[in-house]
């Protein structure tokens, strides 16, 4: 069967919240009541400019940082509610790509031993048996086996990517966080590591949450899309609906900026000026409002809510009706 038929969600994320304290007693409202599911065997992207909220999400949903409220359904099982030692059951079944190759990898220790700290973690045997599984691992990424006995020094960015993600997938995940895996490499690698990524998850099942903020990557990618402002979901659905019909601005606004590989196509301008607030003091009613080109006096007053316009598709905007 393929797993990606299956519309059973593998993650179900609920109202997530993680608030950071700041000084003189103010909160960073990093990421606000935040929810989506991930269909098992699915990538989903999670996208938005710096400083939207999306690492952090991803983190949270990890626990790789605390949340501050919410609930993360993995399975059926609410991981938030799970004491630590109970999350180092799962720790095996939920892994991370970061985001950068050059500093995501000891430059003390060879290839060979960084995947053995993964390895040593689900309790894999040394010896034979452990050469052999670091050989599988590096074949498997597109390297050479006689990679294992160099340092990291010794390879190009999207090599040391490649390692990243052997040693993500060491311990055999069923659900791994991809944040920015292709950012701080030449446009050029890119695409060979987004290929990369998706053969992986046709051939091993994976269930990705893909971080991105460049639109064209997660349009290539994934299955459905999340779009981030200031901490909270502005849009969300399948990605060919997001893509063909976007119902935010903001969305619009991301859309216009990506890059378009067909000529005959033309992205429509949609501007968008200043800064992303403050997530100490984010505005009030729609944190978009500052921004938006279409924004009317009623977006300062209520936080929109997300709702449904078919097909899965949802927006978070008062005016949504008007662009039906």
């Amino acid at each position: 069967m393929d797993r990606r038929t299956e519309t059973k969600p593998l993650l179900v994320v609920e109202g997530l919240t993680k608030h950071f304290p700041a000084r003189n007693g103010r909160i960073v409202h990093a990421v606000e009541d935040v929810s989506f599911e991930v269909k098992r065997g699915s990538t989903v992207g999670l996208v938005g400019e710096s400083g939207s909220g999306k690492t952090t999400a991803g983190r949270a949903v990890l626990r790789l940082i605390e949340p501050t409220a919410g609930k993360a359904l993995f399975d059926g099982v609410d991981l938030f509610s799970l004491s630590a030692a109970e999350m180092r059951a799962y720790r095996r079944k939920l892994q991370i790509v970061f985001q950068d190759p050059f500093s995501s990898l000891n430059p003390r220790l060879r290839v060979a031993a960084i995947l053995g700290e993964a390895l040593d973690a689900c309790g894999f045997p040394r010896g034979k048996a452990r050469r052999e599984r670091v050989a599988e691992l590096l074949t498997l990424v597109g390297l050479s086996p006689d990679h294992a006995t160099r340092y990291p020094h010794e390879f190009s960015g999207g090599q040391r990517q490649r390692i990243g993600i052997a040693r993500a997938l060491a311990v055999e995940p069923e659900f791994v966080v991809a944040d920015e895996p292709v950012s701080a490499l030449d446009v050029s690698v890119q695409a060979q590591v987004l290929n990369l990524l998706g053969e992986l998850q046709k051939k091993l099942g994976l269930t990705l949450l893909f971080i991105a903020h460049d639109l064209s990557v997660v349009e290539y990618l994934c299955d459905e899309v999340v779009v981030l402002y200031l901490g909270r979901v502005m849009e969300r659905g399948p990605s060919k609906l997001v893509y063909a019909a976007p119902r935010h601005p903001y969305t619009k606004a991301l859309l216009a900026t990506a890059p378009v590989p067909d000529p005959t196509r033309r992205r429509t301008h949609v501007a968008l000026t200043g800064d992303i607030p403050s997530p100490i003091a984010p505005p009030s009613g729609c944190v978009f409002r500052t921004r938006c080109p279409e924004a009317i006096a009623a977006c300062a007053e209520t936080i929109p809510p997300v709702v449904e316009i078919g097909n899965g598709h949802h927006v978070a905007c008062i005016r949504h009706d008007e662009r039906a």
